[in-house]
């Protein structure tokens, strides 16, 4: 994807198809900690630019680590005073978990589609089969319709709670 953003629209519907099970936090997190490694490539002119964590070994990799870090903040907020944005603290491993993971696997998924640099089955195989699959206009699309259904769901489901 062009910009981190883009990731954030399946991650909004699965949030409003599952509330209880994803936590779109987790999934949009993983999203940038995957992306800061494209950021450093380009900054420092490194080829490829969408490297080991842009692949289903190092995809999953920065789902633990995601997770590990929400068990960290957590443990911290248990002893010193951290905001509850978005209720973060009440988020369960499994919520955390499953959004993490969801959203480090399909980022490889998108990113794939979109970019020629990429090796998703490394270190067997330097193959991309996914690479323009479908044309880039539709998979832009195709994110922005799964954040507009993910907008639409959670609105529904807050009028329901009201």
């Amino acid at each position: 994807m062009p910009v981190t953003p883009f990731h954030f629209g399946l991650g909004a519907a699965l949030k409003a198809a599952a509330p209880r099970h994803v936590s779109f936090l987790s999934f949009a997190a993983v999203n940038v900690f995957i992306d800061v490694e494209s950021v450093y490539n380009l900054m420092h002119a490194r080829f490829p630019v969408h490297a080991f964590f842009h692949t289903y070994l190092g995809a999953p990799l920065m789902a633990g680590f995601t997770v590990l870090l929400f068990l960290l903040a957590r443990w911290c907020a248990r002893r010193f005073y951290l905001p509850n944005f978005y209720h973060w603290q009440q988020l369960t491993l499994l919520q955390v978990s499953i959004g993490a993971l969801l959203g480090a696997l399909s980022h490889v998924v998108f990113d794939s589609i979109m970019h020629a640099d990429i090796r998703p089955l490394y270190p067997y195989s330097d193959e991309n089969v996914l690479y323009e699959i479908i044309p880039l206009m539709y998979l832009h699309l195709l994110c922005v319709f799964f954040g507009v259904l993910g907008l639409i769901g959670v609105y529904v489901r807050k009028a329901d709670e009201d």
